[in-house]
């Protein structure tokens, strides 16, 4: 079992979901929780799509930090 770090980002009218450590694994959805739904899929046919072409299936190895600031 992997675990991916997975990148949610709002947008002016949707959200976007992106996986760090698997380049082009994207999903857009009208709400954060769509998104994070979908690009579960979306990992899940990548690796798939990887699997068929006999290609390497890159280690999860992305982080988070979290840094507080007084943005005041």
């Amino acid at each position: 079992m992997s675990r991916y770090m997975v990148i949610l980002e709002p947008g002016p009218t949707s959200w976007g979901a992106h996986v760090p450590d698997l380049p082009g694994c994207i999903a857009v959805g009208e709400t954060r929780d769509e998104a994070a739904t979908l690009i579960r899929d979306a990992v899940a046919l990548h690796v798939e799509g990887l699997r068929a072409e006999g290609a390497p299936i890159p280690p999860p190895v992305s982080d988070v930090l979290f840094v507080e600031i007084d943005a005041a």
